[in-house]
């Protein structure tokens, strides 16, 4: 049995021979041939003499033959569409970003458990001599210390939400079900009655973690995974699973997991057949279908399925659905046995939250005796509502992510340089001004547009600090910090020369920080970019204390306003993190782009919040620039248009088959994007729909890698030079390059930073990175972006993955085209795929409704 989802992958298709098409994004069908020096709209194939005078052109050259030779020796992967993330034939959200074989976003998942490019199930053994703390070790016992500190001060306060009052809700509940998820427990209620704190002075950030940063996790006992190793022996599971299984189980591991052998599902990476497998070596004549330990755990790993695919919970019709898809004889039984011993719960939402609530009915005409009349009086006319099923994590944390939305929106902002906030605002223009605006008064407000309107929130943050606030960014990923700290450099600062009024220090740039320690940050030209003193951090690091302001007594971020870039990105237990990070009277500004993928992680957060409109929101009027802007825009509005593209800003070209693709990819990364464009290899990132298949990333990468950094793979296939995709966490994805590799591990150079990834970890966490997907991509731009769309491909293409991955480009866009009219067609009725959440369901009665 093996749990390397290597086997043939049912939404992945062999590749099908197709015409090309013409020279445009919107061409569609045509010939197939490369149009001579570009087609009408300047938009073309690249042809013959393109590439700046050469034969060996993007489209006809001869050469790059490692190409080929990668694609003739990899083969097909699979079998089925090639699906980007969880979601069959749609936009695909992974753990990671971008799984294989895991189900669709619309349904339950029936087949394989989607590979994540993060660990998944828990922690993997490692070397328990380790003294430095990891990236990841440092996120975790930052969220459990703030956790542990906001739940005391919302125990004293049992009264409903008041505007400016204190945490209240789920905090304890939430802090619980993370503990018992992080060590594999049941997750259990906690009391917590500590006395109210004392008012919160401001205090030191806590301490950085040393670099170079260690990526391993504590490793689970030694004598525990002996023991696993035994019953897994028994049961002709591969003794490699035996780390995974003590780090997900406890230190019981072998105890629970002989006496319910279908625990085995709960490593990342065991499929439902392999599992019975497992129980029918270990149990024998006592192993049945009917057993209630299988029903109960396919009850939760299809939930787990779920939430891979972007649900927080499932329809319990669609749940009953996909147990009777499993061989479950009583799908009904199998729920209310998992709900009994609390691993799901369920939920009755109404299905129109916002209806009121019907009256009793009325006592029939007529009615005589007093009983009847009680009877009629104790009867309530019911209201429709649909049944769900979740994960406790997920059910905790958007509840919790529902009550901090609450409290921000009706807790007073704090008090702020009114005649400076008001001077700003009248000097500043269309959605500018009406941002600046709302963010005075609001506590909550959600700001939608493109890369360029991120100048609006450099003015917003500008104007904070003028006001006297402490103002705080965050991004998505460490590019998109070094981004906007280069915007905020770009439009000036204060007039100490700062913008969040104090010494700041997360925009990855070396300097003081808030605690007045030196921070280390990135190095080259990203920590040029950085700017020094803006006061930019990744979301990861601040909530884990790594960057950013610090925190005060009571635990709550040490910062006024924070505005979060690339909000899509936010997953429901991220944003209920955030959200509770915040102390009261704080702003919050969610700013990013709608039109892009949803997060990797379960939930839709940004686009609830978009659709619960509970709060101000401002739409950017500032529009993307160039050729490029302009064919973004248009995807977004489901248009794949023609545009002008003198400078070759957008190339198309066309190809016939799977092996025309790679080879046309790889001679536009090594050659013809350099020459022609000036856009070096290093700085161009390919982007297709997913991992396998004949033209995913492994093939991509194995043909790039012979092309630019050819070498044996000495340590798990990487060379230094290797450029490669980390995942340190499920939907974080850091790009890198390889410095060496040793006993200690991998050593990475990522965002400027020196990371040690150990041998345990490569495998599941490291990728090669030349070619990427799209929600590997997201929140990153490149000055070159090769979008490989192959005609295998067509099932996975939607409207928000084309419009993320050519979002990606800033300056040039060349687009591998075999998928004929399925690109037009995507962008224009292809959406994305419906999530199942319970915010705005738990908004709703919060929460009046706004027009703005």
């Amino acid at each position: 049995m093996s749990t390397e989802p290597e086997t043939p992958d049912p939404t992945e298709t062999p590749t099908v021979t197709e015409p090309g098409t013409t020279g445009t994004p919107g061409g569609g069908g045509g010939t197939g041939g490369a149009s001579e020096g570009g087609s009408a709209g300047g938009s073309g194939a690249e042809g013959d003499g393109d590439a700046g005078g050469g034969d060996d052109t993007a489209v006809e050259g001869a050469g790059a033959s490692a190409g080929g030779a990668a694609v003739e020796g990899a083969g097909a992967e699979g079998e089925g569409a090639a699906v980007e993330g969880a979601a069959a034939g749609g936009e695909g959200e992974g753990a990671e970003g971008e799984s294989e074989g895991a189900p669709a976003e619309s349904d339950p998942p029936e087949g394989a458990v989607a590979e994540s490019d993060a660990a998944e199930g828990g922690a993997t053994e490692g070397d328990g001599s380790a003294k430095q703390l990891s990236e990841a070790e440092a996120e975790l016992a930052a969220q459990r210390v703030e956790r542990e500190r906001i739940a005391r001060r919302k125990a004293e306060k049992q009264a409903a939400i008041d505007s400016g009052a204190k945490l209240s809700g789920k905090a304890a509940d939430l802090l619980a079900a993370v503990r018992a998820v992080e060590s594999g427990r049941q997750p259990s209620a906690t009391v917590f009655a500590d006395p109210e704190p004392a008012p919160r002075p401001a205090v030191p950030a806590p301490v950085r973690p040393a670099r170079p940063e260690q990526a391993a996790v504590a490793a689970p006992a030694p004598a525990a995974v002996d023991s696993v190793r035994q019953v897994l022996g028994e049961g002709g599971a591969p003794d490699t699973l035996a780390p995974q299984v003590a780090a997900a189980l406890g230190e019981d591991a072998a105890r629970r997991l002989r006496e319910d052998p279908w625990l085995l599902l709960r490593v990342g990476g065991v499929r439902p057949e392999q599992a019975d497998g497992f129980a029918r070596a270990l149990l024998g004549a006592a192993c049945a279908p009917d057993d209630e330990r299988r029903g109960r755990s396919f009850t939760g790993w299809l939930l787990e399925q779920a939430a891979v695919a972007g649900h927080t919970v499932l329809e319990m019709p669609a749940l009953i659905a996909a147990l009777g898809r499993q061989a479950v004889p009583d799908p009904e039984a199998a729920v209310q046995s998992a709900v009994a011993e609390a691993e799901a719960l369920v939920f009755e939402d109404a299905l129109d939250p916002t209806a009121p609530v019907p009256e009793p009915r009325a006592q029939p005409s007529g009615a005589g005796d007093a009983e009847h009349t009680d009877d009629a009086e104790e009867e309530p006319v019911e209201r429709p509502v649909r049944v769900l099923v979740g994960l406790e994590r997920y059910a905790l944390a958007e509840e919790s992510l529902a009550e901090g939305v609450a409290r921000l929106i009706n807790s007073v902002p704090k008090e702020d340089g009114s005649a400076e906030w008001e001077r700003a605002a009248d000097s500043a223009r269309g959605s500018a001004a009406e941002l600046l605006r709302a963010v005075r008064t609001g506590g909550l407000v959600l700001h939608t547009g493109g890369e360029a309107s991120s100048v609006e929130a450099a003015t917003l943050l500008r104007t904070a600090a003028g006001a006297g606030l402490r103002a705080w960014a965050a991004t998505h990923g460490a590019d998109g910090r070094d981004r906007f700290a280069a915007v905020l450099d770009a439009s000036g600062g204060t007039e100490d020369g700062t913008i969040g009024g104090r010494g700041a220090g997360g925009s990855g740039a070396e300097g003081p920080g808030a605690d007045g320690a030196e921070r280390p940050g990135a190095d080259g030209a990203e920590g040029s970019r950085a700017g020094g003193l803006a006061p930019v951090a990744t979301l990861a690091g601040l909530l884990s204390g790594a960057e950013g302001p610090g925190r005060d007594a009571e635990g709550a971020l040490d910062l006024d306003l924070l505005v979060v870039l690339d909000a899509p990105q936010l997953d429901v237990e991220e944003a209920a993190l955030l959200v509770e990070s915040l102390p009261d009277g704080a702003r919050l500004v969610l700013a990013g782009d709608p039109g892009v993928l949803w997060s990797a992680g379960p939930g839709r957060v940004f686009a609830d919040l978009l659709a619960a409109r509970v709060c101000p929101q401002i739409a950017s009027r500032v529009p993307d620039p160039g050729p490029l802007g302009e064919l973004v825009s248009g995807i977004g509005v489901g248009e794949l248009n023609q545009v002008e593209a003198p400078g070759k800003e957008v190339v198309i070209v066309p190809v016939r088959d799977a092996g025309e693709a790679v080879h046309r990819a790889v001679q536009l990364v090594a050659d013809s994007v350099p020459r022609a464009i000036g856009v070096p290899a290093e700085q161009t990132q390919v982007i297709t729909p997913g991992h396998g298949g004949a033209v995913g990333t492994r093939v991509l990468n194995a043909a790039l890698k012979e092309r630019l950094n050819p070498g044996p793979g000495r340590f798990g296939g990487f060379d230094p030079g290797d450029r490669v995709a980390y995942s340190p966490a499920p939907g974080r994805t850091l790009t890198g390059q390889v410095v060496r590799a040793d006993a200690e591990g991998l050593h990475l150079r990522c965002a400027g930073a020196a990371v040690v990834v150990p041998k345990e970890r490569v495998e599941q966490a490291v990728r090669h990175g030349w070619a990427v997907t799209a929600h590997q991509a997201a929140g990153a731009r490149w000055p070159a972006v090769v979008v490989v769309l192959p005609g295998d491909a067509a099932q996975a293409l939607s409207r928000p993955w084309v419009y993320t991955a050519f979002g990606r480009a800033e300056r040039h866009l060349s687009v591998v085209h075999g998928v004929e009219q399925a690109l037009a067609r995507a962008v224009a009725e292809v959406q994305a795929k419906p999530r199942t959440t319970r915010l705005p369901a738990l908004l709703a009665p919060q929460l009046p409704t706004t027009t703005g």
